[in-house]
């Protein structure tokens, strides 16, 4: 199976999110892909939690997970988005990452398991569960001949997860995939060993030595910098 990989600059509206990502699906598939996978924050973004929080959907009225939908049927491909901010049931808000099938179905979700609450050198405390709720459960799931884990961004320092025999362990009968679609690759160095987890016993991985520069991606566009490449916002 061909994968299509994804990267955006999520705009602060969903109709904008939208409008943003089809064009990018659509041109996966038209090069082959049978698998496309988008990024977190796949369907809004907004650095001002009080304005961002008003406007999530559950995940049955949220508009670009339901365009998502209708464009995974009509191109008859597995759509993995790697996570849209919603609103749940309960009224809180999750970080959820889903599978959908090419038939317009959902085939899984995943609620992102571990919160990026640390306290950094520069003096940033970024605290994630001021905002989502975290999942409490791993996810695995079967897409055509592939056997995926789901996780989210922060779940890769937690090695843990992926042994956890819900998150993609190998038989011999299958093939296991264990994707990171919103990885960043983002050096977070000894930030990770202030983390605050709901399972203790899931302990961060090493990593790289040193902290992130600048404007953190996830946080979406920043309209004093140049857009470089294929991002939103570009004339």
């Amino acid at each position: 199976m061909k994968v299509g990989l994804i990267q955006t600059r999520t705009p602060a509206t969903h109709a904008a999110a939208l409008a943003h990502v089809l064009p990018l699906i659509r041109e996966a598939a038209a090069g082959g892909a049978g698998f496309v996978a988008t990024p977190e924050g796949t369907n809004i973004l907004q650095r001002d939690r009080a304005v961002l929080l008003p406007q999530l959907r559950t995940l049955g009225e949220d508009p670009v997970v339901q365009g998502l939908r209708e464009t995974a049927r009509e191109l008859s491909i597995w759509l993995l988005v790697g996570s849209a901010l919603i609103r749940r049931e309960d009224g809180k808000a999750a970080n959820r990452s889903l599978l959908i099938a090419p038939d317009g179905a959902v085939a899984a979700t995943y609620d992102k398991l571990h919160m990026f609450d640390v306290d950094l050198p520069t003096g940033e405390s970024p605290r994630e569960s001021a905002a989502y709720e975290p999942g409490d459960r791993a996810v695995a799931v079967e897409a055509g001949d592939l056997k995926l884990g789901l996780t989210v961004c922060y779940d890769m320092r937690f090695p843990a997860l992926y042994r956890a025999p819900g998150a993609g362990r190998r038989r011999s009968d299958d093939r296991a995939v264990r994707l990171h679609p919103a990885d960043r690759r983002g050096p977070l160095g000894g930030a990770a060993q202030v983390a605050r987890h709901r399972d203790r016993q899931l302990r961060p991985g090493p990593g790289p030595g040193r902290i992130p520069r600048g404007r953190p991606r996830h946080l979406g566009p920043d309209d004093r910098r140049r857009t470089v490449g294929r991002g939103a916002g570009r004339a």
